[in-house]
């Protein structure tokens, strides 16, 4: 059945783009203050009481790239202030997640213990620091268990009694905050701003909603990113032969990049990519990155083809497994399995030991914590939040834990999304100028919540489609409506087109430099023949 979407003009579609920021633009000056953070004021004058003692402390981070981004703001933190500090990244593979029981070792001798973007479900590890005199305390964003770590402070916007008003922050802003209330109380000269060019990279890896205080955290961020003077960004530009870096350059190329890392290898690559002292270093590590990130894409090809040939597709959640899978890369596949299928999916590797572990992504209807955290029983470990989670269990569990997951999904009453969330309607060739993409700018940076606006033409005749590209896996075409005509590309795709064929079209529109002059493009995101 045809999908019936509105009309839009310039004036509706402002009003539609207007209509996702309740707040209007927010400014830095907008920003909460640290001390609506619940325990801020805690873990700030208990820090700057070690700093004055001289007292041993250790940073724990985690392996994906808000982890990585909130270890190396600590790190550099510490070093303005000319404090030395020891810090840990635990390796996906031998390590676990976050604070854990198998990090104790390493830490005692501490006698402060500071979690970033992990800990508030490390219940057991907390009683461990107890007992062996280490103050803890612990900055995290993801949804607190009913039991709380036994912590000296816990710095976690989602507590019920945080009166930070927004909850959807990562780890990485709670961080920067961390570090802001931290400059305030020692009354030292750092320039704020010049963080938010990682804490941008970390708000839109971990795909928080570009919105409110993010909004602008972001915008800032990436403004403070063209200007840089860290070696690692200044050597990703060069790697780009770019000036200045885009929200999609951050989620599409920085991102995985820094995950590889700790996918491939361990995550400490990635902390000392960021934090690199000059070009040269930057460049090596830089140049590893990319290694990890080729070999990455290898393996998730191949580990993606064989779960999609297991997917059951009665299943209303998709669960597939393999043999010694690679976890580095089981969320990365979850998250194509779910797009290919549209439905939620979780991907498990088994290894020798009897353990299943892996990760799942949603979809838009579907609260995929909510659904797992029901059928939690069967469960060893498991952490996340709606649209992406993490979890093992033993095999035996495996066939009650896939069963008890449709059932509740049936239970739920989730209803799969049939209209596209990001596409706003029909717009006719006519109204597509720069003016236009002038408006849509006025928008940017576009991510999660604000997504880049998309449109749909129908009955648009092509009047060429060529393919382009050393492989020939592009297209570019001449379209025509109601007499208008434009140019068109599509990316990454075997389909072909002749000439004349009326088709409907979904695109994005942008605006395309070339030998000094600009021109309007479509970029094609699907096409219907008609």
């Amino acid at each position: 059945m045809r999908i019936e979407y509105p009309n839009i003009t310039l004036e509706s579609l402002e009003r539609l783009l207007n209509e996702r920021f309740n707040e209007g633009f927010l400014t830095l000056r907008d920003l909460p203050l640290p001390s609506a953070f619940k325990d801020m004021v805690k873990a700030t004058n208990r820090i700057v009481k070690a700093i004055q003692n001289r007292e041993k402390i250790a940073l724990i981070g985690d392996y994906d790239v808000d982890g990585v981004v909130s270890t190396t703001l600590m790190v550099r933190f510490f070093e303005e202030i000319d404090y030395p500090i020891e810090w840990i990244i635990p390796n996906r593979f031998k390590d676990g997640y976050g604070l854990s029981s198998q990090l104790i070792p390493r830490i005692v001798g501490s006698d402060l213990v500071i979690t970033v973007d992990n800990g508030i479900s490390a219940i057991e590890a907390a009683k461990r620091c107890k007992e062996e005199g280490i103050d803890l305390i612990i900055t995290d964003h993801h949804i607190p268990t009913e039991i709380l770590p036994e912590a000296y402070a816990i710095v976690n916007q989602k507590q019920d009694t945080c009166t930070f008003p927004y909850h959807e922050v990562c780890g990485a802003q709670i961080a920067w905050y961390l570090i802001a209330s931290l400059k305030n109380a020692l009354d030292v000269k750092i320039d704020m701003v010049r963080y938010l060019e990682l804490v941008a990279v970390a708000i839109i890896a971990d795909i928080m909603p570009l919105q409110h205080i993010n909004r602008v955290m972001v915008k800032r961020g990436l403004e403070a990113f063209s200007k840089s003077n860290l070696p690692a960004i200044r050597a990703f530009l060069e790697l780009r032969q770019q000036s200045e870096c885009s929200s999609e350059d951050i989620a599409f190329i920085l991102a995985p990049l820094l995950n590889s890392a700790g996918r491939m290898e361990d995550a400490m690559h990635a902390v000392e990519f960021l934090t690199s002292k000059n070009i040269y270093d930057a460049r090596v590590r830089l140049e590893r990155l990319q290694g990890f990130n080729t070999r990455r894409k290898e393996i998730e090809e191949k580990i993606t083809q064989e779960a999609l040939k297991q997917v059951n597709p009665e299943d209303r959640v998709i669960v597939v497994w393999g043999e010694e899978w690679h976890e580095g890369v089981v969320g990365i596949v979850a998250a194509r399995v779910a797009r290919v299928h549209q439905k939620p999916a979780i991907v498990l590797s088994y290894n020798e030991k009897g353990i299943l572990k892996g990760s799942g992504r949603s979809v838009e209807c579907c609260d995929l914590f909510e659904l797992t955290n029901a059928c939690r029983g069967y469960l060893e470990k498991f952490g996340g939040h709606s649209a992406a989670i993490g979890l093992s269990l033993r095999k035996e569990n495996l066939l009650s834990f896939k069963n008890s997951l449709q059932e509740e999904y049936k239970k739920r009453a989730y209803r799969p999304q049939k209209m596209d969330p990001e596409l706003l309607g029909i717009l006719d060739f006519s109204c597509i100028s720069f003016e236009l993409t002038g408006l849509i700018k006025r928008f940017e940076p576009f991510g999660e919540k604000n997504t880049k606006p998309k449109f749909i033409t129908r009955n648009v005749r092509i009047i060429e489609s060529a393919t382009m590209g050393k492989d020939h896996t592009h297209l570019r075409f001449t379209f025509e409506h109601n007499g208008s005509f434009l140019k068109g590309v599509k990316f990454k795709t075997t389909e072909r087109f002749e000439a004349g064929t009326l088709v409907d079209i979904t695109y994005f529109v942008n605006e395309n430099y070339f030998n000094g002059k600009s021109s309007l493009q479509l970029l094609i995101d699907n096409i219907v023949k008609l």
